[in-house]
């Protein structure tokens, strides 16, 4: 993943692009932004927004209005979830 550094907002957009079309471990296909976003959220408990509704796929939008602490947490939970997908066959 890569994230854009963010332009005075509250929030970043994280290109997820690598896992289009990477499977759960239940076999369900993350075919787009918004079925990405809602494992994120199942999975990791880490609300995100998808990067769809603002013309921006195949990003997602996190908020960054919150402590340092509480960020890593999120994206160690994040990593974590998305180290539970098969990719095209392999593991990430």
């Amino acid at each position: 993943m890569t994230l854009a550094p963010p332009d005075g907002a509250f929030y970043a957009y994280i290109n997820y692009e690598h896992f289009i079309g990477a499977t759960t471990a239940e076999g369900i296909a993350l075919e787009d932004d918004t079925a990405f976003t809602a494992y994120i959220l199942s999975e990791a408990k880490v609300a995100a927004v998808p990067g769809s509704a603002y013309d921006l796929s195949p990003f997602f939008r996190i908020s960054t209005a919150c402590s340092e602490d509480v960020l890593n947490i999120a994206l160690d939970r994040i990593a974590a979830a998305l180290s539970k997908l098969t990719v095209k066959g392999n593991t990430p």
